[in-house]
């Protein structure tokens, strides 16, 4: 199965509905500047920012946009970054709490699941629990007919090139250390899941 194919219309929205019911709210949007002036309307002046390691925010203009300060918000990943090697993993943690948690999955099921695989699992937090606001973006590339197919696309094809990106930056490449399976949404925990 090739891992890069965008989804059917169909399949969109299939996965529309399926995710509607297990308290994801879903939007379809054109195109990555769709999708940026849209994350910009959602999150208001003020708020804290944290955004998970994303080709796909990368690619739409986001991390852009975030280091050049030409924005509301405080983004708590300049803050990450300009601290000293040993109080990063503390403001790692202390970011899971982000007024508004931003990235990608690796891997939207047409069943209804979403995953998330991470080396270092810091961002988990956030996406399970701890952010009250919480904005995948994600292109229809993504979309798998099932869990099984979803493991397949994680190990398969964002590992590898998620470890091929590590090395190109010199560093020693990556391994899937965690990994989320997103069931569903409890109403009772008030979050904003997009």
């Amino acid at each position: 199965m090739t891992f890069d194919a965008l989804a059917s219309q169909t399949q969109i929205e299939t996965v529309k509905s399926n995710l509607s019911q297990r308290g994801v709210q879903v939007e379809v949007l054109a195109d990555g500047a769709s999708a940026l002036q849209r994350i910009q309307s959602m999150i208001p002046a003020g708020a804290s920012v944290l955004t998970g390691s994303s080709l796909t925010l990368t690619q739409m203009g986001f991390e852009d946009l975030l280091k050049s300060g030409e924005h509301p918000w405080n983004n708590l990943k300049d803050e990450l970054l300009k601290a000293p090697m040993e109080q990063q993993y503390e403001l790692r943690r202390q970011g899971t709490l982000a007024d508004f948690f931003i990235a990608s999955v690796h891997a939207v099921c047409e069943t209804g699941e979403v995953l998330i695989a991470s080396a270092s699992g810091s961002q988990l937090p956030a996406y399970a629990f701890s952010s009250p606001n919480v904005i995948w973006v994600a292109g229809t590339q993504k979309i798998v007919p099932t869990l099984e197919t979803g493991l397949q696309r994680v190990r398969e094809y964002s590992l590898p090139a998620e470890d091929t990106a590590q090395k190109e930056m010199g560093r020693p490449g990556s391994f899937i250390g965690k990994t989320l399976i997103f069931e569903r949404e409890a109403p009772y925990l008030g979050r904003n899941i997009h």
